[in-house]
């Protein structure tokens, strides 16, 4: 197997979580930085990440970097790449860039410029002049940072937090990935209750619950590469035969999940149906006035709702409020909380014992953690 370079991105802040889930699967040897972790892998390798990976934003086939100060040099160092060794002679490609911090900040120029060069050494590569592009879809990325390129394909197609299992939502809905994380964040197993108490849509436990049974998240969609002819179609089968064997059909977590919203949970039951977990989550209609904690030893995990997207201030700073009434007088409940609200603690009534900041979209957001006693043994 001819070895590549893959870079897996993430949300800024996540990268420690998809370093994890990438040496899990075997790619010990990782260059991090922020929004993205690099390793060395084959092409082979490419089902299996996509598949598999919970966290990542997408996953890029690295073709090269180097530097550039002017439209010539970046034509004639793209014009070096192999890219004959990807793109086939009808590969219907595609150019899109950004640009920071660089001389070259033009990002429609520096399009333009790279289609030209792959375009000329496809011209030696296959000896025609024009080429129909009728066949595979290839997206390639012009990222410039500070003078530095580094052009890659994308291997994903549509971002890996769209797993197939959510056709109706709630507003402001969490992405997959996101909450895939915030789940990993909290160490919660499956033999610990879980709850979400302004679950919306349902991702949350449903990512819980697909990740106790070790259902891959990608299992149920396509991705862009399945069309490319460097990678093997066995290759797709081996990883989608091994991702079904993996489930752990014994696997019941306890799972409770809530909304003031009927219609929310209408959705997210659906969702939960669609995803194969709705045998593990109670879902009810619920107001957070009226929730009592049954048990001891719980991990709650949620994103209630921002002020500044919905509902009204004094309304979401209640709910906090009442958050902290219900969780602080039990020392044995771990809480973890999703918001923009820069007041959560003082509202909530506690520092967390550790907050990351994280970002949802474009809105900066603070993951606030509070460690509960360890069930015993």
């Amino acid at each position: 197997m001819t070895p590549i370079t893959l870079t897996a991105t993430s949300t800024f802040g996540l990268e420690a979580v998809v370093k994890r889930e990438l040496k899990k699967l075997g790619f010990e040897k990782q260059t991090v930085n922020d929004g993205s972790i690099t390793f060395e892998a084959a092409a082979e390798d490419i089902p299996r990440l996509n598949i598999n990976l919970r966290s990542a934003d997408r996953v890029l086939l690295v073709m090269g970097s180097f530097e550039a100060y002017s439209f010539e040099e970046l034509f004639e160092n793209t014009k070096k790449l192999p890219w004959g060794d990807i793109l086939p002679v009808d590969a219907n490609f595609t150019v899109s860039g950004k640009s920071i911090k660089s001389t070259l900040y033009s990002v429609p120029d520096c399009q333009s410029i790279v289609e030209k060069a792959i375009v000329e050494k496809l011209k030696l590569k296959y000896k025609i002049n024009w080429f129909e592009k009728t066949g595979a879809r290839y997206k390639i990325q012009v990222s410039i940072l500070k003078d530095k390129v580094t052009l890659s394909i994308d291997t994903s197609g549509a971002a890996l937090h769209k797993r197939g299992y959510r056709e109706d939502q709630v507003i402001a809905p969490l992405k997959e990935t996101m909450a895939s994380a915030m789940i990993d964040l909290s160490f919660w197993n499956k033999d610990r209750l879980l709850l979400d108490p302004c679950c919306g849509s349902g991702t949350i436990p449903i990512e819980a619950a697909m990740t106790a049974k070790n259902i891959a998240p990608g299992l149920g969609r396509k991705f862009v590469s399945e069309e490319w002819g460097i990678i093997p179609q066995a290759a797709w089968k081996t990883a989608r035969k091994e991702a079904f064997a993996a489930i752990k059909t014994d696997v019941l977590p306890i799972i409770k999940a809530s909304d003031i919203d009927p219609h929310a949970i209408e959705i997210a039951k659906q969702n939960a149906i669609n995803a194969g977990v709705d045998d593990c989550i109670e879902f009810r209609t619920l107001p957070f006035e009226k929730l009592k904690l049954d048990r001891d030893y719980g991990v709650c995990i949620s994103n209630p709702p921002y002020a500044e997207r919905m509902g009204e201030l004094d309304e979401v700073e209640k709910l906090y409020r009442d958050m902290g009434k219900l969780f602080r007088p039990n020392k044995t409940w771990s809480v973890y909380i999703i918001t923009s609200h820069e007041g959560f603690e003082k509202l909530y009534g506690k520092r967390a014992d550790k907050k990351r900041k994280l970002f949802n979209g474009n809105v900066k957001i603070d993951y606030y953690q509070y460690f509960g006693e360890r069930p015993k043994k």
